[in-house]
């Protein structure tokens, strides 16, 4: 018996009629996919205290499922006190179950725990098919205890497509369920 994720039945069962309907596709191949989600924390204080660096790390973990990785700084800064090759941030990049599982999770359970949450902006495309979107608070993920933890730190996370435009990339994204500001 084996394991497929909801989201990715809903991609075969519904993302790609609408997607052919919607752009008359000549052929299956050229629907758009998701190929990745990139989740990335930068931790600027972390240059004091390295103990913020492990728990970004941990809470990127335990957010994505997969174990996240520190983000080196690649020059140094004489005014940030930060020197090169300092550990700054976390990141984690999630692909196949894991990536449906987390778009999941995202889409039923974190953005509905936004406060005044009025959809996310559309603006956040790139021109070239992808899409990114800020965080403010970690804690509206179930999996971070907000009693453990020390400071309130935000995250980005990017959509990478196979879409060639932004409103391809719209349209996948709107479909798998992400709920987008009416214009």
């Amino acid at each position: 018996m084996s394991y497929t994720a909801n989201l990715r039945t809903r991609y075969t069962d519904v993302v790609v009629p609408h997607m052919m309907e919607k752009f008359a596709y000549k052929n299956v191949m050229e629907i758009p996919k998701l190929e990745k989600i990139c989740l990335n924390q930068g931790v600027g204080v972390a240059v004091n205290d390295k103990k913020i660096i492990d728990a970004a790390v941990d809470e990127m973990t335990r957010i994505s499922g997969q174990k996240a990785q520190a983000t080196m700084s690649k020059k140094a800064i004489s005014n940030f006190k930060l020197r090169e090759k300092m550990p700054i941030g976390a990141k984690v990049t999630l692909r196949s179950d894991n990536m449906y599982e987390f778009l999941q999770r995202l889409i039923s359970i974190a953005m509905p725990r936004v406060r005044d949450f009025q959809g996310l902006a559309v603006k956040g495309f790139d021109g070239r098919g992808n899409y990114t979107m800020g965080i403010t608070e970690q804690i509206i993920f179930p999996e971070i205890d907000i009693d453990k933890t020390n400071r309130i730190s935000g995250m980005d996370i990017t959509f990478v497509t196979t879409a060639k435009t932004d409103e391809e990339c719209l349209e996948l994204l709107r479909s798998f369920g992400l709920p987008f500001k009416k214009n």
